[in-house]
């Protein structure tokens, strides 16, 4: 009999992973040509070249037991440090290797920070929709999440809501930009009035409240729009990175944890964070993926076809009088129902073989997203039965 508390995480299984499989079962049944499935977030640009080549020239190391041996839990010295440089250079900050803790993504990462900060009951934050897995993640640890209702239409935080929910046992703040599943980018201005109101709780309930910056889409932003980098505004910030976007490498596991000097008990939380990635069973990230990735903190993906999909699926679902966010970075298109039932609209396009996710699974009812980082022909070829989806509803 399996434990309790994964009973709930098994009957709730995460909607888009189960799309994801019912994309490859209706594959098999039509024809892959014949599904057009924009459920997972998996990206469709391949990597730089750069990464690859890196990759290859670790491994004709002469030292293979740096390759693939043990360091410290916190990652390769080196590496951290020539990431800190990268950082101070990208955003004039004033990091160093101690400040960086490599983690098994942007996943493990986030359940290092809170193993780190949280005891039993203690509450964090985060603003719909967001990510569904931070709801499990928080549970890892016996947190308590508190959602913050959406802003319709812009999807910025809903700040005078945020205010209201904060209290004594408010330990954590989640802030994802470029937004999963909205495709916003939180303003400058937006981050500012954030930051005031949680130093003004801080000084309130005499508590230290950290923002976790969940950031593994910051490289994927368009039209030039500025993504805030938020250790600049709030004190208490730590920043959770991966990889797996900004150089195509998802299933490789590899990012870092920032964790400022000047956040409160800055020590603590840095040996705490060190020491949970040991005892969560992570030991340390990936040693060859550290040592690549060391090697291309200049490169990015290029995203020119996620920007074309983006317009060009943003148009044509104007065109078939759907509701969307203009999405200002990451990958997905966040469109409103075409009834209120967000599921039931999403049960309607797996008849036309579209595959969505609910906005559900977002905390966010009445929506759904759609991943456009895949093939552009495919995209194409999925704008008839969008026709057909929203006639279906005429």
């Amino acid at each position: 009999m399996i434990a309790k508390k994964m009973l709930k995480y098994v009957e709730g299984s995460s909607v888009t992973r189960a799309m994801f499989e019912e994309g490859k079962r209706q594959a098999k049944l039509y024809g892959a040509e014949n599904v057009y499935d924009f459920s997972l977030g998996n990206p469709s640009v391949e990597p730089p070249k750069a990464v690859n080549d890196s990759m290859i020239e670790v491994l004709q190391q002469t030292n293979q037991n740096k390759v693939h041996g043990y360091m410290s839990n916190a990652g390769h010295e080196e590496v951290r440090d020539a990431i800190a440089k990268s950082l101070n250079q990208k955003f004039g900050t004033d990091f160093s290797e101690e400040n960086i803790i490599m983690t098994v993504g942007a996943a493990g990462g986030l359940n290092v920070i809170l193993k780190t900060l949280l005891d039993p009951e203690d509450e964090v934050i985060a603003f719909a929709p967001y990510f569904s897995e931070y709801n499990n993640y928080v549970a890892n640890f016996d947190g308590t999440m508190v959602p913050v209702s959406p802003s319709i239409p812009d999807f910025q935080p809903n700040l005078e809501e945020f205010a209201q929910k904060i209290t004594a046992r408010t330990k954590a703040v989640i802030v994802n930009t470029p937004n999963n599943p909205t495709g916003v980018v939180y303003s400058e201005e937006t981050i500012q009035k954030m930051a005031a109101i949680m130093e003004q709780k801080e000084k309130e309930f005499g508590t230290s409240i950290y923002l976790i910056a969940d950031e593994p889409y910051r490289e994927l932003a368009y039209d030039g729009v500025e993504v805030p980098y938020l250790t600049k505004y709030y004190k208490n910030t730590i920043v959770g990175y991966s990889y797996s976007k900004s150089l195509s490498l998802p299933g490789e596991r590899i990012g870092y944890l920032v964790i400022p000097k000047e956040v409160d008990d800055f020590e603590n939380v840095l040996n705490a964070a060190t020491i949970a990635t040991r005892i969560l069973g992570f030991v340390n990230a990936p040693s060859l993926q550290q040592l690549a990735v060391a090697k291309c903190l200049d490169e990015t993906t290029d995203i020119t076809a996620y920007d074309r999909n983006r317009k060009l699926l943003y148009d044509k679902l104007q065109e078939l009088g759907f509701t969307c966010a203009k999405p200002e970075g990451a990958f997905y298109m966040w469109v409103k129902a075409l009834e209120e039932d967000d599921n039931a609209f999403v049960a309607k396009a797996k008849e036309f073989h579209l595959l969505l996710v609910p906005g559900s699974a977002f905390m966010c009812p009445g929506y759904v997203r759609i991943a456009y980082c895949v093939d552009t022909d495919m995209l194409q070829r999925s704008f008839v039965a969008f026709e057909k989806l929203a006639d279906s509803y005429r």
